[in-house]
């Protein structure tokens, strides 16, 4: 499972990006300005405090979500978010991962 999961966020980062302006919210960190990167399956985004955070959907409405590390190197898995579901009133947010983990993320006009 581990391997899978592992390939899913490799799959979500090394796949053909597009990194736009954008305005990001994540639990524990407030809003600030990030550089989205969005393939067709997902998107990631740096923190603040230097990780990376990755989204993959993984069926209509719902995605799993993963936290690297600062300090991750080759071999390093990435820390599991559990699963997301769109929030019904927040266009742009996922909602309900472990410890409510919750996020959004705008592009910029």
């Amino acid at each position: 499972m581990r391997l899978v999961v592992a390939g899913l966020v490799w799959a979500v980062l090394a796949g053909v990006a597009v990194a736009e302006p954008a305005q990001c919210t994540v639990t524990g960190f407030g809003t600030f300005d990030c550089e989205l990167s969005r393939d067709g399956g997902g998107l990631t985004f740096g923190l603040p405090d230097g990780q990376v955070f990755a989204f993959a959907l993984v069926g209509e409405g719902e995605g799993l979500g993963y936290l690297t590390p600062v300090d991750a190197g080759a071999g390093t898995y990435p820390v599991e978010l559990g699963l997301m579901t769109a929030a019904v009133d927040a266009p742009g947010c996922w909602v309900g991962g472990k410890d409510d983990f919750s996020f959004c993320a705008l592009v910029a006009q």
